[in-house]
């Protein structure tokens, strides 16, 4: 028990968590993990840090549910701490608004501890995330995607609500804290739910996890560990290629911009990457932009050779250029060619006007009212999915038809302006089946709702002039 407590506290100290805290709101659900946080807040928290707790009833368990809000709110009662509890009817927001029952409770959990921290002037949200949701969720991003962002794992501190979350049990394991718990003598509650393997995450922990510490034990913190070291060396890379970047690129403004090839060849491969991902975020300066791996190879690929000339082009109008040993990164208005998008799987990703994101159902966080979400089976389907504009023949098969439609017909059924047929997104898999005429027909493979049998969705945000 000493020994954890001394851990965990030098890991506080070496991330400086707590370093200006003043008051701090402990997420508690009443399991295993989290009271184990708060016990150790309880026994260990510096004496000028105040102590909160939040707790959210998803009313998904009747009884049970109920019985762990008021287990927590007794134990603070017990220790004198403040407790804000609050009983959320997800069922009744899930039947309204459909959505991931899982994404759908995240969200508004952490809306309520948002509502709390700033209501109570509290600086600093504490979960009890551990090694074990750290190895999982890398485990998933390293079989979604492999992005650098996404195999940093859960964040050891990040802002949050004008203040900050901080992870202090990123270090520990499940098993850690169980006998921690043991051993102080404090009761938890079970949620019979984290049995369940219908959750992408439960099957990881309760399949993937297990023989990967039958082969090293300390598997988990080692993936911490990695996690760490890779956010601190793509912090310092991001540094390095920003001031790259100031010398190298000359920016005339929001609509241009020139780089030097021969000296953007000369700056390592991991570098090389960075820059051209901001300057495409300098390009178009919006947060919800995010460019895809495929992009970025096909701009890379133009500076490998400056014999003769070449062009791409880009979402949003935008087209880059090799001439005379540079790249031009200019916006023009008018007709654009066909261009074709390789989607990225949990990432967001610009296409002409709209933003797009394709993820998994069972992670997805709940977007606002401005985004439209359509939902399918994986194994209905050709990935990787693309987006691109129409060409001739085009056809796809709607819900309810023997015989697939032209799009052509379709858009002439829609009343479409002749001018946008040219520019409107299409959906289609590997085999160049049409999944989707973008925000006005889904194929008989997707579904506006989510059933029993999708494991993805096709997510749309609304900008500015755009089509949906």
């Amino acid at each position: 028990m000493v020994d954890f407590e001394q851990r965990v506290e030098q890991f506080i100290e070496q991330e400086q968590l707590l370093s200006g805290v003043k008051r701090v709101l402990v997420a508690c659900s009443g399991g295993v993990d989290s009271m184990a946080l708060l016990t150790y807040l309880i026994r260990k928290c510096p004496a000028h840090v105040e102590l909160f707790v939040a707790h959210v009833d998803h009313m998904l368990r009747g009884e049970q549910s109920a019985e762990d809000r008021l287990f927590v709110e007794q134990f603070c009662e017990k220790w004198s701490i403040p407790c804000f509890s609050i009983a959320i009817p997800i069922a009744d927001i899930l039947k309204q608004g459909g959505g991931n029952s899982q994404a759908v409770c995240r969200t508004e959990r952490y809306q309520f501890f948002e509502r709390t921290m700033r209501q109570q002037s509290i600086d600093t949200l504490v979960t009890a995330h551990h090694a074990d949701d750290q190895l999982e969720s890398l485990l998933m991003a390293l079989t979604k995607a492999g992005t650098m962002n996404g195999m940093q794992g859960i964040q050891v501190k990040r802002p949050f609500a004008g203040g900050y979350v901080i992870r202090p049990f990123l270090m520990e394991s499940k098993e850690e804290l169980t006998l921690y718990l043991q051993q102080a003598k404090v009761r938890y509650r079970e949620d019979a739910s984290n049995e369940q393997d219908y959750y992408t995450r439960n099957r990881y922990r309760h399949h993937v996890v297990p023989l990967l510490k039958q082969e090293n034990k300390f598997v988990s913190q080692h993936a911490t560990q990695f996690s760490l070291q890779l956010a601190q060396d793509d912090a310092y890379l991001q540094e390095l290629a920003q001031a790259i970047f100031d010398r190298l690129v000359t920016k005339k403004d929001g609509n241009y911009a020139e780089l030097e090839i021969t000296a953007f060849l000369k700056e390592p491969t991991a570098l090389q990457r960075r820059l051209i991902l901001i300057l495409l975020n300098y390009l178009y300066n919006e947060a919800n932009t995010f460019p895809s791996h495929t992009l970025c190879t096909a701009i890379l690929k133009l500076c490998q050779t400056q014999k003769g000339s070449a062009m791409l082009y880009l979402p949003k109008a935008y087209k880059v250029s090799r001439e005379y040993g540079k790249l031009y990164f200019r916006r023009e208005q008018g007709k654009m060619p066909n261009t074709i998008v390789e989607l990225t799987v949990n990432e967001w990703q610009q296409y002409l006007d709209l933003c797009y994101y394709l993820g998994h159902c069972t992670d997805l966080t709940p977007e606002n009212p401005d985004v439209s979400d359509v939902y399918f089976s994986a194994a209905d389907v050709a990935f990787p999915l693309r987006l691109r504009t129409r060409q001739k023949g085009d056809r796809i098969h709607l819900a309810g038809m023997q015989q697939p439609k032209r799009v052509s017909r379709l858009f002439i059924d829609e009343k479409v302006p002749l001018p946008q047929r040219e520019q409107w997104p299409l959906l289609v898999d590997a085999n160049d089946e049409i999944l989707a005429v973008v925000g006005l027909r889904i194929s008989s493979k997707l579904s506006k709702y989510p059933r029993t049998t999708d494991d993805y969705v096709f997510r749309i945000k609304k900008v500015a002039n755009g089509h949906v």
